[in-house]
């Protein structure tokens, strides 16, 4: 017997600020059902400014109290972020489970998380939603206070509510501590990778843009060493928002080329909840401490424009904004003017289709072109006093004579420099001879 979804009639606020009004409710609609939850109506105002007690009028309060009590309604969803005092003051005035946007990512989030690290940072940041929203929330905190359908006894909003602030601020410290512990261990990973030599490339982009779609595609093509089934290693891919949370990092090698990491990270989205971002930091360091980003772009949205903004400025607020990036404009199949001409690579961007299994082969040589430049042959006389430069030389090139000289050491050595290089190919660079 199949389980009845929630219930829900959704509120937009329209403000003279430019912002594309239509596509967010578009978006919240997209969000609703991937949570499972099911909107029967919307309703819209009109305002220079949010109402202060409200955020809509008191007449649209009214409103759509009626709509919820006429369409046998389970919870309100708000287009935008709700005060914690707005969000109280509706719940008294309507008598439903309030949620605004952010709430709404927070279950999305609560129900994709997999890995201890994806659960950790979604408990904090819950907490740190919930926080200043406690006194006198009532069930405006939780849905399960007056949902009806399937989600009625999900989820930890009983456990929530019987929590004061003291008992969350220490679970929020707790949370923190643990995370900082993960964090440790992934930094630890990190420099084993970079050990390694071998550069990393992180995939970032608008949520179901289909940056888990082309990294499955990368594993199909070119597999993982020597790896014939590399079926367990592939990620979930859904065309859903934020199907994946957890970063996932695989090696492709391509025979005959260098290898690289690539990292598969969560998707990004207008108003993306800053106790996310916060939250998320550490798992999103592998954009943040990658030698190269692919943005994907579906390019096929109408808004695919604006998700790139989005992603610009998401990259800004982590401090990756001037990593070195292509674009890969994905889902371009779906246009007709580029459908018959796939892939088409113009400077570092691309139009392809991941999914069609489209210019595969050409996002790799854009890839392997932008990480690694052609071999360089060097003769170098490095002083005895540079030892550490001369190990440093050998494990980052191909050494074909070393010979011990009276000013130091003479070394004939084939470099394929990649983007990690570039420092120590300076560096080098003042022991050139002949």
């Amino acid at each position: 017997m199949n389980e009845e979804k929630d219930r829900a009639i959704l509120v937009g606020l329209q403000l003279n600020d430019g912002s594309s009004f239509e596509h967010n409710l578009e978006e919240l609609e997209s969000l609703c059902q991937a949570c499972d939850i099911a909107p029967v109506f919307t309703i819209t105002q009109s305002l220079d400014a949010p109402h202060q007690a409200l955020y809509i009028g008191s007449g649209k309060v009214h409103e759509v109290k009626e709509a919820a009590a006429n369409l046998d309604a389970d919870l309100i969803i708000f287009d935008n972020a709700l005060s914690p005092s707005q969000a109280r003051n509706l719940n008294l005035e309507i008598g439903l489970p309030i949620l605004d946007r952010t709430a709404l990512i927070l279950e999305i989030f609560q129900s994709r998380a997999r890995s201890r690290e994806a659960k950790l940072q979604v408990e904090l940041a819950r907490l740190q939603y919930l926080l200043p929203r406690l006194s006198g929330m009532g069930t405006a905190m939780s849905r399960q206070g007056g949902g009806s359908g399937s989600r009625s006894n999900k989820g930890a909003g009983e456990k929530k509510l019987e929590l004061d602030r003291r008992h969350i601020s220490h679970r929020i410290t707790e949370c923190k501590k643990e995370l900082q512990t993960i964090k440790k261990q992934r930094v630890t990973q990190r420099k084993s990778r970079n050990a390694s030599q071998t550069p990393s490339v992180a995939l970032v982009g608008y949520t179901n843009a289909g940056k888990s779609t082309l990294l499955n595609a990368m594993l199909s093509h070119y597999g993982n060493d020597e790896i014939t089934d590399i079926s367990h290693k592939k990620v979930l891919q859904e065309d859903m928002l934020f199907a994946t949370l957890d970063t996932t990092v695989r090696k492709i090698t391509i025979p005959g080329k260098p290898a690289f990491y690539l990292s598969d990270t969560v998707g990004f989205i207008d108003k993306l909840p800053h106790h996310l971002i916060d939250a998320f930091r550490s798992t999103l360091e592998e954009a943040i401490g990658a030698d190269l980003l692919l943005q994907v772009v579906d390019v096929s949205d109408p808004y695919y424009r604006e998700h790139m903004c989005v992603t610009q400025d998401t990259l800004n607020d982590l401090g990756a904004g001037d990593i070195p990036m292509l674009i890969v404009y994905n889902k371009a199949d779906r246009l007709p003017q580029f459908a018959h001409d796939l892939p088409i690579v113009t400077g570092n961007h691309i139009h392809m289709a991941a999914g069609a299994d489209l210019g595969m082969d050409a996002l790799a040589d854009l890839i392997l072109s932008n990480l690694f430049g052609k071999p360089v042959t060097m003769e170098l006389l490095i002083p005895y006093s540079q030892g550490s430069l001369v190990h440093r030389i050998s494990e980052a090139g191909e050494v074909a004579k070393t010979e011990y000289q009276n000013d130091g050491t003479y070394m004939q050595v084939t470099f394929t420099p990649s983007v990690k290089d570039h420092a120590l190919m300076q560096e080098v660079a003042s022991y050139r001879i002949g």
